[in-house]
């Protein structure tokens, strides 16, 4: 094995640029090789060469401009970031410690979300830190500007739930390589190795299939609202199939129900494809990937005369009622979600004892379970 062997690839291109750079006495502004010539060059995956040149970019060696291209930094702007990096590094190894994590979520639409931060929050009171939340609203553009802002106003670190976009943020991309300290929560990048929690997506619809299935149902849907095939929804669907296989059932596609925009409200319902399915009883039952789009097949069905669960059974992941368990009506998959941000919040604050050093990443899963309630029961007879 070479030398060269031994260097990962993104430092490999990052070598190569410097070189480039040098000797060929570029000046700030000219442009250095595109992602697709350096893919070409090094015959690697596009996020790797965007590993590397995240990583000039925060050296601020480069600049990324969207749509342009890379280009040689400003010497100014070269000088300015070595301080601005030098007083975070300092501040992390504890001489201008602020105390303060910051929070990233969507938002805080529903009771997942209220219990994860309620976890996080439990946890640095415990330790003695404090918190910032910011939402992102599901846009990548405001993530990446919430990311700058948080890290500007001196946090320590911060615990992600990040947007499932189709692109990588390039901001959590930039942290991992710089060692600023994060944890992603109930979601992670594919192909890009950092600290995450979730909830075993694979595991919560097989449990969502078997009870259906053992209650005598044979047509089941799972839905999604979400606009995207993100992650979660991709691994939840594949133990939808997973389960179905498993009882020797054949595989419609028909029922894998993910290609509609959200209802936004109840009044629309009629005009809504899922109304239409709903109305047409083309299942006898459906597992929601959401809390909240439970609650709309639950409304819809009751909107289309059909009674919940004599008519029709609905499984929803997550709890979407009650905040109070106790008084929840829906059968539910159970994703833990305090104990997700208690957990996230507990190794963030190990990785800043350790001064953001990784020796390796940890991928916590937490076991979902089943919650049976009043909304599945058994197959209706024909």
């Amino acid at each position: 094995m070479s030398t060269n062997d031994r260097i990962p690839l993104y430092q490999q291109i990052q070598d190569y640029i410097r070189h480039v750079i040098t000797s060929e006495k570029m000046k700030p502004g000219d442009r250095i090789p595109t992602e697709k010539e350096l893919m070409d060059q090094f015959q690697v995956s596009k996020i790797t060469v965007a590993n590397a040149l995240t990583g000039l970019a925060n050296e601020k060696l480069i600049a990324r401009v969207p749509g342009k291209g890379s280009f040689v930094a400003e010497e100014d702007d070269t000088a300015s970031v070595t301080l601005t990096q030098a007083t975070t590094t300092k501040g992390r190894e504890g001489t201008l410690s602020t105390g303060m994590i910051g929070i990233i979520v969507p938002s805080i639409h529903d009771y997942f979300a209220i219990r994860l931060v309620e976890g996080i929050e439990q946890a640095l009171r415990e330790k003695g830190y404090r918190s910032m939340i910011m939402f992102t609203h599901g846009k990548v553009d405001k993530e990446k500007d919430v990311i700058k802002e948080m890290k500007a106003l001196g946090a320590e670190g911060l615990l992600i739930f990040p947007v499932d976009e189709e692109n990588y943020n390039e901001e959590i991309l930039g942290m991992k390589l710089s060692g600023f300290p994060f944890v992603l929560m109930d979601r992670y990048l594919p192909g890009v190795e950092t600290h995450y929690i979730a909830a075993d997506g694979r595991r919560g619809t097989r449990l969502a299939v078997e009870h259906l299935w053992e209650l005598g149902h044979r047509d089941i849907a799972i839905c999604s609202d979400s606009p995207l095939q993100t992650v979660t929804v991709q691994e939840r669907i594949e133990g939808y199939i997973e389960a179905l296989k498993g009882k020797g059932a054949l595989i419609n596609p028909a029922h894998m129900i993910t290609d509609f925009q959200p209802l936004s409200e109840l009044k629309d319902a009629e005009a809504h494809p899922l109304y239409r399915y709903i109305q047409n009883r083309m299942v006898t039952a459906y597992v929601s990937l959401n809390g909240r789009l439970g609650v709309q097949i639950y409304q819809m069905a009751k909107q289309a005369g059909l009674r919940v669960p004599e008519d029709v059974s609905i499984v929803s992941f997550d709890d979407p009622t009650s905040i109070v368990e106790e008084f929840s009506i829906f059968t539910h998959v159970k994703q833990f979600e305090r104990n997700m941000g208690y957990q996230a919040a507990v190794k963030l604050l190990e990785v800043l004892r350790g001064h953001g050093e990784v020796i390796s990443y940890s991928k916590m899963l937490i076991e979902p379970e089943l919650v049976i309630r009043q909304t599945t029961g058994t197959v209706p007879q024909a």
